[in-house]
């Protein structure tokens, strides 16, 4: 069903303007303009609270994609700690978090272009800690008495057998680096007790990812400084643990889906606690190093992130009565786990259908909160904003599946009578991830114009335990077009979009569903695929170590379900498809390398359908310049204006479309 659809529907005519203008869906000017969308627009992601001072990072494509660590003092002064051309990101596992950590007025961080750590004072310059060699570091941690950093390091000495390790590294760079822990092909979340003594850390093997199962572990550090036998404390197999940390008084906690929900735990003379059962997330997926849900304020509370059926908040849990109070916070949406606590202060990463991905500070006293940094500058009025709505809508066999509906919205404008908009379905990245229900302004780019778009959570997305988040599980390519083809065809049923008009786009994994979809499925009459997969085949012999295995589970075990692979492959089934896509793609994307991108492409091409690939020298797997942000909204939004057959308001550079009529 669709919730509040009739009523918002209503209410568009009623902010219209005096005169509106009569023109198709599709074709209405907008203020929010390419350029406006990347405008001061900044990525925000781990925040830290080290005294009276607030530090985050902040990804801005006005300056290449370059990470920023800010720094914000007591008296609200603001600066750059890391100088150009320093870049604060690390690249362990490719997607990277826990690129720096602080202690009082030191920073630490791993700088991109080398992978060396650095270390840099307040006034000082960044000088290197590690030597040149191919290492990366990531998720450290201060061991002030041993003046050493614990972290993840990543040796790619051998590049056919890279090793994932616990290790020491020194503080100032004299003296050798020690490996603590190995023999897993994966680790992470390496953590120290208040008192030094005793070290905990989470680690895993292939074919798991974080979140099919991990271990936790802990281990006494001896007085030589390596570790002492270590000690199974949760987790296995088939149980994923998530964010181990110690409270200040010594107490180990965690996040386990044991009841088939991400739940809170902790440790108390050898016995496991869940301190607050419920049916709802309390952790998320660990794609980067870092991601914090929860925290410990200085009354002894727990302040946590909660996500129920894709709607997050921000709440206070008292871990001896088990009671859950929320925080008044607009957390709707929270950006990548991000969260710090300190005393009575909480820093958070959240967002809802209004505003932006923003860092906001709580104070935890009276709930009180204020926003320190938005992730973009929103200077729009709020009659052209499309606010999110959850639906939820029947998929194959009658299971439900879930999805944000946003209705195309402008006030200058009206269509002709009988008129349905044009749908651009999304299919979210991951797959193991979700929709965010932050107030996006490329989202807002295609309603303010005249789109409808619905953004899927399709079975295997998070935020619904892991009973629907294994829905995926041997399904990766059917499951998820099914139900992005239900999706919008629920909305065309529900009379809220033109059946002839409808679209399919997504990136990454997003992107491969995008291309299943237009293979397998005749339901969208065009698409659009970001840095998407179109081989399974080639991705299974050829991306980065960290999901190397990951298809075992999404599709089947590689080499012996080579069948399957070429059977859910859109590139062997060209035959199938019969309208226009447009392929955009990194050149230097080591996750989903270019050559998928290039074969599709040849191979539509050589069908002669209506397509167009537009590379991006410089990129990765996610463009991160403001110049390559603009170019992809513009040329997509030029592709459909032409495959769709509606004159565009605005003149943008077009993209050549081969064997368009």
């Amino acid at each position: 069903m669709i919730r509040g659809i009739d009523l918002f529907v209503s209410g568009v005519f009623a902010l219209t303007t005096a005169h509106p203008v009569v023109a198709p869906y599709g074709s209405w000017r907008s203020p929010i303009t390419a350029d406006a969308t990347v405008a001061e627009s900044i990525g925000i992601s781990s925040v830290a609270i080290e005294g009276d001072a607030i530090l985050w990072t902040e990804s801005r494509p006005s300056e290449g994609g370059r990470y920023v660590i800010v720094r914000r003092e007591s008296d609200g002064t603001v600066a750059d700690v890391n100088p150009p051309p320093f870049n604060a990101r690390t690249r362990v596992h490719e997607y990277g978090g826990g690129a720096w950590i602080v202690d009082g007025s030191m920073v630490w961080f791993s700088n991109f272009g080398d992978q060396r750590i650095y270390r840099l004072d307040a006034g000082g310059e960044p000088q290197a800690i590690t030597p040149e060699a191919p290492l990366r570091y990531a998720d450290a941690v201060p061991d002030r008495a041993r003046n050493r950093l614990i972290c993840v390091r990543e040796d790619h000495t051998d590049p056919d057998n890279i090793i994932n390790a616990i290790a020491a590294v020194p503080a100032d760079g004299n003296g050798e680096q020690a490996v603590l822990f190995d023999g897993w092909d994966f680790v992470s979340s390496p953590r120290l007790s208040p008192d030094g003594s005793t070290l905990a850390w989470l680690s895993w093997n292939h074919p798991n990812m974080p979140w099919d199962g991990t271990h936790l572990w802990t281990a006494p550090v001896l007085d030589d400084g390596s570790l002492g036998e270590a000690t199974l404390v949760a987790g296995g197999e088939s149980l994923s643990v998530f964010q181990p940390e110690w409270s200040p008084a010594g107490v180990l906690h965690y996040v386990s889906e044991q009841s088939g929900w991400w739940n809170l735990y902790r440790v108390v003379d050898g016995v496991q606690q869940a301190l607050h059962p419920d049916d709802a997330e309390y952790g998320r997926p660990q794609w980067a190093f870092a991601s914090r849900t929860y925290g410990f304020a200085g009354n002894g509370d727990i302040v946590c992130s909660v996500n129920r059926r894709g709607a997050w908040s921000l709440n206070l849990l008292n871990p001896d009565s088990g009671t859950l109070a929320p925080l008044n916070v607009p957390a709707g949406e929270m950006g990548r786990g991000d969260l710090a606590v300190s005393g009575d202060t909480a820093l958070v990463i959240a967002g809802d259908a209004g505003r932006p991905l923003s860092l906001m500070r709580v104070n935890l006293r009276d709930g009180s909160w204020e926003t320190l940094r938005q992730s973009a500058s929103v200077n729009v009025a709020d009659e052209y904003i499309s606010p999110a709505q959850t639906i939820e809508f029947p998929s194959t066999d009658g299971r439900p599946a879930y999805a944000l509906y946003y209705a195309p919205r402008n006030p200058a404008y009206q269509t002709p009578a009988g008129h349905l908009p044009p749908l651009l379905t999304l299919s979210h990245g991951g797959p193991t991830g979700a929709a965010s229900g932050a107030l996006d302004l490329s989202i807002q780019h295609w309603t303010s114009r005249g789109f409808a778009v619905v953004d899927v959570n399709y079975g295997g997305s998070v935020g619904y335990g892991r009973t629907y988040r294994q829905l995926l599980n041997g399904n990766w390519g059917v499951v998820d077009v099914d139900d992005c083809a239900n999706a919008a065809l629920h909305l065309v049923h529900q009379g809220l979009a033109d059946g002839s008009r409808l679209a399919i786009r997504g990136g990454s994994a997003g992107g491969y569903t995008t291309l299943a979809a237009l293979t397998f499925r005749n339901v969208f009459a065009a698409g659009a695929s970001y840095y998407g997969v179109s081989d399974l085949t080639a991705l299974a012999a050829d991306t980065h170590k960290f999901e190397s295995r990951y298809l075992d589970r999404l599709v089947a075990p590689y080499p012996e379900g080579a069948d399957t692979y070429r059977l859910r492959s859109p590139i062997n089934h060209t035959d199938g498809l019969s309208c226009p896509i447009i392929l955009l793609q990194g050149l230097e994307d080591q996750i989903v390398p270019p050559n998928q991108a290039e074969m599709m492409f040849d191979a539509v091409r050589t069908k002669g359908l209506p397509c167009a690939y537009l590379p991006f020298e410089g990129e990765q797997h996610g463009f991160r310049r403001a110049e390559n942000i603009k170019r992809a909204l513009e040329a997509e939004l030029y592709f459909y204006s032409r495959v769709f057959g509606f004159e565009l308001a605005d003149a943008v550079e077009p993209v050549e479309i081969e064997n368009l009529p």
